[in-house]
């Protein structure tokens, strides 16, 4: 089958981030992750945003620049411009106005615009990037941040603090960010040993840092951490997901279940092999466990499997997809 018309892209392009309504794709030349090692140096970056219908704008943006995510209204494209742009070893949030290809700072949480020089630059590594339930708020986990300091810090002059993680909290309708600091040991052990889940309702955001076996309950109201609790230390990248009452954390041969009122474990059920994703199906009743060979979906209150299809070199698990 043909494609429709408009949806051939000359050159070659790599998709980076989609609408959360999924509706527009951002492309540049080469795949380079939010959550993975940094750009290559370049002092302008080639932007192009398409839809089913085809292209919408062709951007070259000044600078080394990743696309993370679009605005609800689709006027705006939220990137990480890294610094300085040749041998970048920093990086900072901007919006990109896609009429007009202008970047510009975001603003505080109290909607207030940042002050020039006052925008909030980040080292480190970008663990993971969990969208809310409604699709208004990007949540992204970063550890190891060296000589960060938030926005609120360079505002208010004060030195900041000895913090090795946090959140950064970008919404998506109101275009603003904001950072919830971890506490210790939070980011001080490997990166992949970290994980994040949000509720079903959005009111709950979970980390998990299964080489030190601590997690944290942050209020996505408040955004503030509102507990911490200890759990089994686990080897190997970690994974997390949640419904209304329980979370569920995987790592190397293990998966545990964790209660959310009481956040302690009430469940452990060794897996024959290195979890590679959780996910819970869309009705709650099954737990998918990816595997580097399989997926298999369990039944998340007795943990009896359910079935399993093989899927010989499996890396990643995102979700599954309806049969059509």
């Amino acid at each position: 089958m043909s494609p429709p018309p408009g949806c051939w892209l000359p050159g070659r392009w790599v998709p980076q981030t989609v609408s959360a309504d999924g509706t527009w794709v951002a492309l540049t030349t080469e795949a380079v992750s939010v959550t993975a090692a940094s750009p290559a140096g370049r002092d302008a970056t080639p932007v192009l945003i398409a839809d089913a219908g085809g292209v919408r704008h062709r951007l070259r943006l000044p600078g080394n620049v990743v696309p993370e995510a679009f605005t609800h209204d689709h006027t705006g494209l939220f990137v990480l411009e890294w610094l300085p742009p040749q041998t970048p070893d920093r990086y900072r949030v901007r919006v990109v106005d896609l009429a007009t290809g202008v970047a510009g700072p975001l603003q505080t949480r109290l909607k207030q615009a940042i002050p020039a020089g006052a925008e909030e630059e980040m080292r480190g590594d970008g663990r993971q990037a969990v969208l809310a339930p409604d699709r208004r708020v990007l949540y992204t986990l970063y550890t190891h941040q060296p000589e960060h300091r938030h926005t609120r810090d360079r505002i208010s002059g004060r030195p900041g603090s000895d913090v090795h993680a946090f959140v950064h909290t970008l919404h998506l309708h109101e275009r603003w960010a904001y950072c919830v600091d971890l506490p210790h040991p939070f980011g001080e052990g490997t990166a992949d040993g970290h994980a994040m889940a949000i509720a079903p309702d959005g009111s709950r955001l979970y980390v998990a840092d299964l080489t030190s076996g601590t997690v944290a309950e942050i209020s996505t109201e408040e955004l503030t951490v509102r507990r911490t609790a200890a759990v089994p230390v686990a080897s190997g990248p970690a994974y997390a997901t949640a419904d209304h009452e329980r979370l569920f954390l995987g790592g190397a041969g293990v998966l545990r279940t964790v209660d959310a009122v009481g956040l302690r474990v009430v469940a452990e059920r060794p897996v024959d092999a290195p979890v590679t994703g959780l996910v819970l199906g869309p009705d709650g009743g099954r737990l998918y466990v990816g595997g580097p060979s399989a997926v298999r979906w369990l039944d998340p209150t007795s943990g009896a499997e359910l079935g399993r299809v093989a899927v010989p070199g499996l890396v990643g698990l995102r979700g599954p997809v309806p049969s059509s």
